[in-house]
């Protein structure tokens, strides 16, 4: 049907995934989970718009692999389908959860096909164990299981979310604020993904494609008389610094854009612009740490390093072991994974007249295999 928007939760932040990986990041295949998700649910049914909600830190990376509507999250589910119904002017709409991975197509219609008999649609699985709820056996005939998707009357839906209450799914909300809820029977194949162990339960998920993604990062500083030098994480002893923003640490810099560039997420003046005064006179080695804690969440492994440094001086021969031991500890990766070689310009151009410094960085990274967990 085309009166129908599609709305996918994804902007939590996994805290019981229980990894750094966030789980809407794991590859499927070359696809992360909640690009996968998506296109699996447009390909199925006929939507007007598919909106899907992000944290404020995932939302432009997302923007990067996909032309869906994209919503900033908010701090619960309830609120990032309040912000995320904003957008919607269909008379009805779909709300599911990204972590919902596996929905058959066969289910997917069944509930599209129920649009108008109630202001919500849930489907629900039984309960084949006895339940005892404080201290007492209750009768599991009457338990129910409730999953996503659920189909709503938009109307009816953004009635129910003006109240205080907080509520863990849309047919909850619907039903305290006076709407009417009809139940159909869900479908075991639609495990949610909550903890690793889950990932186990669900078929359809491909494993992670193992290309290698490289990218290559540049950058050069010009001599400066004050402050001191910083390369590669480590202090240099010279009469001179560089010219810079924050310490001017051209190394971390051009292997920060080599991080980027591999996995996609643009360059280092995108994320920390130098005209920020919170990066003013910062630590590189900390604008590095967040670098790869931000690669780490998007599901990427970096494998190796290799940096050039063009200088005519100083000479770096001595600081490069610490090089590799400072960068390594930051990178989580094996010391001999960090290459740094040193060369100079045999004194032609604005290196070779000892001007300032130049740097190469080339990095491969991997996608995180969840399927060895």
């Amino acid at each position: 049907m085309s009166n129908l928007t599609l709305i996918l939760l994804a902007a939590g932040s996994s805290s019981r995934f229980e990894l750094d990986v966030k789980k809407q990041w794991l590859r499927i295949a070359e696809q992360p989970l909640w690009q996968f998700v998506a296109k699996r649910c447009e390909n199925i049914g006929h939507f007007e718009k598919i909106i899907i909600t992000s944290s404020q830190e995932d939302i432009e990376f997302m923007k990067s692999h996909a032309d869906y509507t994209f919503v900033t999250g908010g701090s619960s589910r309830q609120q990032s389908l309040k912000n995320s119904l904003k957008h919607v002017d269909t008379e009805y709409v779909l709300v599911s959860d990204i972590a919902r991975a596996c929905i058959s197509e066969a289910f997917f219609k069944k509930i599209i096909s129920c649009v108008g008999i109630s202001d919500c649609v849930v489907p629900y699985l039984g309960v084949s164990d006895t339940i005892v709820y404080d201290g007492k056996t209750i009768d599991r005939e009457r338990v129910k299981r409730v999953q996503t998707p659920q189909l709503s009357r938009t109307s009816a839906l953004k009635s129910a979310l003006l109240q205080q209450e907080e509520f863990t799914d849309e047919s909850s909300a619907i039903v305290a604020n006076g709407g009417s809820r009809e139940f159909i029977l869900g479908e075991e194949a639609s495990h949610k993904i909550t903890k690793i162990t889950d990932l186990k339960e669900l078929s359809c998920l491909k494993p992670p494609s193992n290309d290698t993604l490289s990218g290559t990062g540049f950058d050069v500083h010009a001599f400066d008389d004050k402050g001191e030098m910083y390369l590669g994480g480590v202090k240099i002893e010279s009469e001179y610094g560089f010219k810079a923003h924050s310490d001017g640490d051209v190394a971390i810099h051009a292997l920060i854009d080599a991080l980027l560039g591999a996995a996609g997420m643009g360059d280092i003046g995108m994320m920390f612009p130098d005209n920020d005064e919170n990066y003013k006179g910062i630590d590189s080695k900390e604008l590095l740490h967040v670098v790869v804690r931000k690669l780490r969440n998007f599901g990427f492994v970096i494998i190796n390093v290799d940096l050039t440094i063009a200088a005519q001086k100083p000479r770096i021969g001595e600081y490069k072991i610490q090089m590799r031991k400072t960068l390594s500890a930051i990178l989580n990766i094996e010391s001999q994974r960090v290459n740094i070689k040193a060369t100079t310009t045999e004194k032609l151009g604005f290196i070779g007249r000892g001007e300032g410094v130049g740097v190469i960085a080339n990095v491969n990274l991997k996608y995180f295999d969840w399927t060895k967990i």
